[in-house]
């Protein structure tokens, strides 16, 4: 008999088929003592194991490309840190096996994690997958991963680690439903990128019996089970509607009469360019630079490394606009020459642009190969500073780009609270913000994108975020500036229409979600976009809002 579950819809599209439950390592090894002269050869096993998976997880970020290399090099990252690993070397000193070890230096650090703030509690995930691989390797059992299977299907899991997400067959997984994460999650984003229908924070899912038949909507977070003939039916009808509206919308991102709204890509390198230019994108609006400087932690890459990778790219958007944001780091993309070693919170610390004002020559390195890579191309390039709170972070940005005479027009991004409260302010010192949804909404409610028990609060249909967002809108409309949203609100073409009500100049999203926004933004008018906005905002709860701004769409 047919059952219908509800989670939270994070990647567009229909996926009917059967379920597969996602394979796990061994996750606890025996505690076993080793005899003294065991120990440099355990110790010599865990590094292996180690350097062996970190290689592992680098040439599947290289293969995949993308969002997901940045995701995958960030765990190798993680597996090699060496305080970790030299928990692990005295745990095998003090006689225990390097498996054992391994399991029990994770445990710790992954108790420092989950304790040390939301940015730092949404990568306990991340370092679970990085143990279980080590330990598989040490008890030389299968890695975790995505099940074999002849027949394509539906992947369940509690949650999917970036490694197996990143290189999902979109022909053999049909779709997957996940228990914990969130619509910002790192599961989401990868899920857009690839195309692939997916549904996160679903209760119970693990439940779901192996081999049962489920048709998933990840437009509407709606899961059947058992799905009866009818519900395939219609719900294979609205893919089929769907695919026919999205072919028939070309061109520039604009509403029913005529208001243009550029629809850009997010792009994490060169290798996520061709997706970006195949749907369709006016442009790049947030091109993460994090990319080039994960391959070695301890030092940043050359000028001249940065200017090759830069350029890759704005050769490709002639006459475009190319919106860079510089190096983010911090929190949970620690790099050992620019963040601290050691915070009681690093997401709430020095982070962002802070990071790259304690160190000046990083952040005139990375200026200076941009004003490189643009030299004598036809690309319209604006930079801007992650993380800014106020108009002295903002004033800094802007003295480091004149300092090194830098061709751009210079922006923030609006991830803080304070800096949306006060946008006119900031903007005395800039010529654009830019919204990050994703942190502005962490920040906000104290939830962090990654723990699916929270992940109602980091919907951006909450109205007190699109209240944030309406003040940044309406302090650049004041100003005569621009305002853009580069997080993945941008990605769902329902609040794409209530974001350009609000005032928002443009919208930048993963490149697969473009055609979707396209076609929505062209059915309505800028009227009915801000009579939807209105409404959202008139609403108590991120349902209300969304229930409301679709009403008053439909003309009710």
């Amino acid at each position: 008999m047919e059952t219908t579950l509800r989670g939270v819809g994070v990647s567009h599209g229909v996926a009917i088929g059967e379920v597969r439950h996602m394979g796990t390592a061994v996750l606890e090894p025996p505690a076993r003592k080793i005899a003294g002269e065991d120990t440099e050869r355990e110790q010599a096993r865990a590094r292996q194991a180690v350097e062996a998976v970190a290689a592992d997880l680098m040439a599947r970020g290289n293969l995949a490309g993308g969002e997901a290399q940045a995701v995958l090099e960030a765990q190798a990252l993680m597996a090699q840190d060496p305080e970790l690993m030299s928990d692990v070397e005295r745990r095998i000193a003090e006689g225990t096996t390097a498996e054992r070890s391994v399991y029990d230096a994770f445990a710790a650090y992954r108790e420092l994690l989950a304790n040390a703030g939301e940015y730092l509690a949404g990568r306990v995930a991340d370092l679970d997958d990085v143990r279980n691989r080590i330990v598989a390797r040490l008890l030389g059992v299968p890695m975790p991963g995505v099940p074999d299977s002849d027949e394509p299907f539906v992947l369940v899991a509690r949650d999917l680690a970036p490694a197996d997400t990143a290189l999902l067959d979109p022909a053999l997984v049909l779709g997957f439903v996940t228990e914990e994460g969130g619509p910002t999650s790192h599961t989401a984003i990868l899920a857009r990128a690839l195309g692939v229908p997916a549904v996160v924070a679903l209760a119970r899912a693990v439940e779901l019996t192996e081999g049962a038949e489920v048709a998933v909507d990840g437009s509407t977070g709606e899961i059947f089970v058992d799905p009866s003939a009818r519900t395939k039916e219609q719900l294979r009808a609205a893919e089929a509607e769907r695919a026919a509206v999205l072919a028939a919308s070309t061109g520039p991102g604009a509403t029913a009469d005529g208001h243009k709204v550029p629809l850009l890509a997010n792009i994490g390198g060169p290798a996520d360019v061709a997706a970006a230019l195949e749907a369709g994108a006016e442009g790049v609006g947030l091109f993460r630079t994090e990319f080039l400087f994960l391959d070695d932690s301890t030092s940043a890459p050359s000028e001249d490394k940065q200017v090759e990778a830069y350029r890759a790219v704005l050769e490709e958007f002639p006459e475009g606009r190319v919106v860079v944001r510089v190096l983010d780091a911090g929190a949970d993309k620690p790099l050992d020459f620019l963040t601290p070693a050691a915070e009681p919170n690093p997401a709430l610390g020095v982070r962002g642009v802070r990071s790259l004002l304690d160190h000046p020559e990083v952040l005139r390195t990375q200026l200076t190969a941009l004003a490189r890579a643009a030299e004598g191309l036809p690309v319209y390039l604006e930079v801007m500073a992650p993380m800014v709170a106020d108009r002295t972070e903002a004033r800094a940005f802007a003295d480091a780009c004149r300092e090194v005479g830098l061709p751009a027009k210079v922006g923030v991004m609006v991830e803080i609270p304070s800096a949306a409260l006060r946008a006119r302010s900031v903007l005395q010192e800039v010529e654009f913000l830019s919204l990050g949804t994703n942190d502005l909404a962490q920040y906000t409610f104290a939830a962090d994108r990654q723990v699916g028990a929270v992940s109602r609060l980091q919907d951006p249909w909450q109205p007190a975020l699109l209240d944030l967002v309406a003040l940044s809108a309406e302090a650049a409309k004041a100003e005569g500036k621009s305002c853009g949203v580069c997080g993945e609100a941008a990605s769902d073409p329902l609040l794409a229409c209530v974001l350009t009500g609000l005032g928002v100049t443009s919208l930048s999203m993963g490149a697969a979600s473009i055609p979707y926004v396209r076609a929505k933004l062209g059915r309505y008018t800028l009227a009915q976009c801000e009579r939807a906005a209105s409404a959202a905002r008139a609403a108590d709860t991120a349902e209300g809002a969304r229930e409301a701004a679709a009403a008053a769409l439909a003309g009710n």
